[in-house]
């Protein structure tokens, strides 16, 4: 069953603040092989220019992702997550995610469209810090097969 057009342009209530660790970053950084010193020395970030550590630029997938999770959760929505696969992802940064930042994630849903029997949900994720300053825009591109026999 295709996805409700009438969702396009909802938007969900921001998330609770996520305070970015230096710890997280170091690991996130560690589990995609980066080795920027900026990700876990702040001497380095410093020398750089940053106020402390920053996180690689995909850092931000795991909390507007999270947030995201509220548009997929959405019964009057009716996406079947269990036919979901990931399409794509982009972000367009104002300035680098740092430690120390508390984060919030306002997600938007831009486009619902059915191609080949396949639902294409494209969410926006607007990432603000806790002066309420843009950090980063998110979107995340996400594909409900069809069911056989569709």
């Amino acid at each position: 069953m295709a996805l409700d057009q009438s969702f396009v342009g909802r938007t969900y209530p921001p998330t609770e603040p996520y305070e970015v660790g230096r710890e997280k970053i170091r690991e996130f950084a560690e589990a995609v092989g980066d080795t920027n010193p900026a990700y876990v020395d702040p001497d380095a970030a410093k020398a750089f220019g940053h106020l402390d550590v920053i996180a690689p630029p995909t850092f931000v997938f795991s909390i507007s992702f999270k947030a995201a999770r509220e548009v997929i959760a959405d019964p009057q929505l009716g996406l079947d997550y269990s036919r979901v696969v990931h399409g794509d992802q982009k972000f367009v940064y104002t300035r680098p995610v740092r430690a120390g930042d508390r984060l919030t994630v306002t997600s938007t849903i831009e486009g619902i469209k059915s191609m080949a029997g396949n639902d294409i949900l494209d969410v926006r994720g607007e990432v603000h810090d806790e002066a309420g300053a843009h950090v980063v825009t998110a979107w995340t591109k996400l594909v409900a097969r069809a069911a056989e026999g569709e």
